[in-house]
């Protein structure tokens, strides 16, 4: 396909994300509520650092983030998809939505829970 000419890849924390007009932006953001860090398996707590996975006091505050970033980035009809918590996907919609995106999919995961939405600009 040849793509090196066509195709750029970034890697960089959304705070520090070069300004310019974005195809796809695809984020793993923190999703985990603050108070549930706790209850997380040590296998899980001792592989990741906490800002890797605290999403703040609601879950969706690194999310918000990314959302009204890249409302800014993208352009018309670029592709958004973010990794959300399993319960997540209403209030993850809603805040797309509110920043100008429309959600296109939501994919599960193995265990048959809303993990990823495919969202785009609008």
């Amino acid at each position: 396909m040849n793509l090196s000419n066509r195709l750029k890849l970034y890697k960089s924390d959304i705070d520090k994300f070069n300004l310019g007009k974005y195809d796809l932006i695809v984020s793993n953001p923190p999703y985990i509520c603050r108070s549930d860090l706790k209850n997380l398996m040590k296998d899980v707590i001792g592989y990741e650092p906490e800002n890797a996975l605290n999403g703040g006091n609601d879950g969706v505050f690194e999310i918000k983030k990314v959302i009204n970033k890249s409302s800014k980035l993208l352009k018309k009809n670029g592709k958004l998809i973010l990794e959300i918590g399993y319960n997540q996907k209403d209030k993850v919609k809603e805040i797309l939505k509110n920043n100008g995106f429309f959600v296109q999919k939501v994919i599960k995961d193995f265990g048959k829970k809303n993990r990823c939405l495919t969202s785009i600009k609008i």
